[in-house]
């Protein structure tokens, strides 16, 4: 994973930032299996089919980005222990939407691969994002942003100012 390479004096894009951590697809897999309940070296190395040098290399970066920690196993300390951390859980809504827009552009005839289901109501899982506040669903036709540098703020433009 190559750090980004967009000039010094780009404005602050904390998408930019989260790739030059998360921007590989690898991580994105680890990540996929950490959540499916895969804790240990050689069980990520099974269930993704993935070369152990770069296994090695992709644990350690989330390692150190606090993403994941790792632990001696309680149970046999030869072993180490891969969990997510609070920053690493956070990634789940990811996780979710990458899954989500895999199943409706990229299924094959079979449909999806994988079903959810939400346990507290008992029913299918389709997530959407929605605001915080109205709890209505975004839609990049109603987002604005304000670019901030420094305590200045910028004027406020549309999100879909590009897709006129």
């Amino acid at each position: 994973m190559k750090k980004s390479n967009l000039p010094s004096d780009h404005r602050t894009c904390s998408v930019a930032r989260a790739l030059d951590i998360l921007g590989d697809r690898w991580i994105f897999l680890i990540l996929r299996e950490a959540f499916f309940g895969v804790r240990y070296y050689d069980q990520f190395l099974s269930n993704l089919g993935i070369a152990t040098n770069i296994l090695s290399d992709r644990l350690k970066r989330l390692v150190e980005n606090n993403i994941m920690e790792k632990h001696k196993d309680s149970n046999d300390s030869r072993r180490m222990k891969y969990r997510l951390t609070d920053q690493g859980r956070d990634l789940y809504p990811v996780i979710l939407s990458f899954m989500q827009w895999g199943d409706r552009w990229l299924a094959d005839e079979n449909g999806p691969p994988l079903l959810l289901h939400h346990t507290p109501c008992d029913h299918s899982l389709k997530p959407v994002m929605c605001c915080a506040h109205c709890k209505e669903i975004i839609n990049v036709k109603d987002v604005t942003y304000e670019e901030r540098r420094g305590k200045s703020r910028i004027k406020r433009k549309r999100l879909n100012e590009s897709m006129k």
